[in-house]
């Protein structure tokens, strides 16, 4: 799978389900339990111990889904990933070396930023997209004002996202948006539910499929 492919996926789903468990095999179960409810787009953070592990599981375990690693510090953790199957790669922060490596192996980057001046320095640094974190930190009426003046930025809010709020900030503007606990804890009917209602919140020159 290409890296265009990748943010394809991640922009038609709008929606990344994030997976931070106590170890691999709770990550493993969880991230399994959010692709057979219906999402397919799902980051694994770095911060559970033996997430690698648990990449390589859900890798094998659902080759169709796009698995990605989170909270990716440093080259080497990036190309652990890589190795393991993952498909891309989230930062909260930006490092080039990481965005090198994933782009070496093929994997897509979105590296964290919390301003203008470091959006535009991510994506100058190639970004595939950007991670808005912590978007707690933002409102959507703020994502539109980033966007009138950088409206070829594809920004994924992420940290404080909620179902309630994930459409508001898809309807601003945001590709897609990244979202924890509350899609593990929630059933086939929840993701259905959220996907449904991100995908009515895009603006009609941006819904795909």
């Amino acid at each position: 799978m290409y890296r265009w492919q990748v943010m394809e996926r991640l922009a038609r789903r709008g929606v990344v389900g994030i997976v931070r468990a106590s170890d691999a095999q709770a990550a493993e179960k969880a991230a399994l339990q959010v692709v057979d409810n219906g999402l397919d787009v799902v980051e694994i953070s770095l911060t559970t111990p033996g997430a690698l592990t648990a990449i390589t599981q859900v890798v094998a375990a659902r080759p169709d889904a796009v698995i990605g690693a989170g909270t990716v510090l440093d080259e080497a953790s990036a190309r652990l990933a890589a190795l393991g199957g993952a498909r891309f790669l989230v930062c909260p922060s930006l490092h080039p070396a990481v965005l090198a490596c994933g782009h070496r192996y093929g994997l897509a980057v979105l590296p964290g930023v919390a301003s203008a001046t470091e959006i535009v320095t991510a994506l100058e640094a190639g970004a595939d997209a950007v991670k808005l974190f912590p978007a707690r930190a933002f409102t959507p009426g703020v994502l539109r004002d980033l966007l009138q003046a950088l409206p070829q930025a594809p920004i994924v809010p992420t940290g404080g996202v909620d179902a309630a709020s994930a459409p508001e900030w898809v309807a601003a503007g945001a590709i897609a948006v990244g979202m924890g606990g509350a899609l593990a804890s929630g059933g086939a009917e929840t993701v259905c539910d959220l996907l449904k209602s991100v995908a009515d919140a895009r603006l009609p020159s941006e819904r795909v499929g």
